[in-house]
């Protein structure tokens, strides 16, 4: 059983995910602690009422972004975790959390990486006209929303799509396969080698797709 640290900065719903898919089985796999930048995060109050174990290491108090880097770096450490998830965690990582921690993070992206790194992926999207739009989940490097790709999922772009619409169904998605990429880590299927992502120990060429 894989031991799963959560980094949360919000609502907590691919946490929400996450946990239903340690409790149907389908992830082999326990989350020891889930940790917040954010004293006010609503995903800390559902971990807690899961009885999973919390941590908040509050940004707005923290001396300067080294201190929270480290304090954050001897949270996370304290639960031993085989595998970091960020869920919606507001906060960018430098180059030496992740190398200490490398091969053992990732992330959920709402955009179809390489396309739309950063912020604000919803509007962007809309304004330059895609038919098309979607998420991504990916181990995570220095390199921002850069790390090799493990899965995919795609949405079509509707003409009366606003941020929001087109949010909620990228939402879904996020929901399904990230449990799934987690899943497959957990089973051992998966992991990072080489700055590449490798599936079943061979190099994984293109990033798996789970539209339904």
């Amino acid at each position: 059983m894989k031991r799963i640290v959560v980094l949360v900065s919000g609502r907590g719903s691919n946490l929400q995910a996450l946990i239903a898919g340690v409790e149907t089985g389908s992830i082999s796999g326990k989350i020891v602690g889930v940790i917040s930048d954010r004293t006010d995060a609503v995903a800390i109050e559902k971990a807690k009422y899961e009885k999973i174990a919390t941590s908040v290491v509050d940004a707005k108090t923290t001396r300067s972004h080294n201190h929270f880097e480290t304090t954050l770096m001897n949270a996370v450490q304290q639960y031993q975790p085989d595998l970091i998830l960020l869920a919606g965690f507001m906060r960018i990582l430098s180059a030496q959390f992740v190398k200490f921690f490398a091969g053992s993070i990732m992330n959920i992206h709402p955009s179809l990486l390489p396309a739309y790194k950063g912020l604000n992926t919803h509007r962007r999207v809309l304004a330059a006209g895609e038919k098309a739009h979607g998420c991504s989940v990916h181990f995570v490097t220095s390199e921002l929303d850069g790390g090799p790709l493990i899965a995919q999922a795609r949405v079509s772009v509707k003409a009366d799509d606003t941020p929001q619409t087109l949010a909620q169904r990228v939402l879904l998605e996020e929901h399904r396969i990230y449990p799934y990429a987690v899943a497959l880590f957990c089973a051992d299927r998966i992991k990072m080698d080489g700055g590449e992502c490798l599936l079943d120990d061979k190099v994984l060429e293109q990033p798996l797709h789970l539209n339904q």
